[in-house]
């Protein structure tokens, strides 16, 4: 099996035959295929009750387009698509941070962030909602304290002095 430039799987169908043949509860839905025109008609007579292959369509998209493209359509409640998520971020920080808050903000917002700060509010509230327990934090993301303000993680990275440039190089 090969992925393609966006990370998309795509497999030949004898691949996928082998596939079933090892684990036929294997969820080949999933999986994309040049021509998969053979095995969805043998699906079909043989009433095999398999899920039918998608045909892979090769984008000539670049990478940023396809981006681009799909941070465009972020799957969470509209409630959260039209949130004022610069005003919940000031609210949540204490005054003697707001410069940092401002100069975060101001990176996030160059690079077009916003709406990704949106969709982890929305992720963080859910997660919270259910009781899920996530980490204290990893990596370079703890250097973000808008990050540490959504609640993405636990390190208040304003009090242990991490600079933002190691998060957004």
């Amino acid at each position: 099996m090969k992925y393609d430039k966006f990370g998309v799987a795509v497999a030949e169908v004898d691949e996928l035959c082998d596939l079933l043949y090892i684990n036929p509860d294997a969820k080949v839905e999933q999986i994309f295929v040049n021509k998969p025109d053979q095995f969805n008609n043998a699906v079909d007579k043989l009433f095999a009750g398999f899920a039918k292959l998608k045909r892979y369509n090769s984008t000539e998209l670049s990478v940023d387009e396809f981006d681009a493209k799909l941070q465009s359509n972020w799957h969470m409640p509209d409630s959260y698509k039209t949130l004022d998520i610069e005003g919940y971020l000031v609210d949540q920080c204490p005054e003697k941070n707001y410069l940092r808050l401002v100069e975060e903000l101001k990176e996030y917002n160059k690079r077009n962030m916003l709406d990704l700060l949106r969709w982890l509010k929305y992720f963080v509230d859910v997660m919270r909602s259910n009781n899920l327990p996530w980490g204290v934090g990893r990596g370079s993301s703890v250097a973000s304290y808008v990050l540490y303000l959504l609640g993405v993680h636990k390190i208040d990275s304003v009090k242990y002095k991490l600079d933002i440039k190691e998060f957004l190089r």
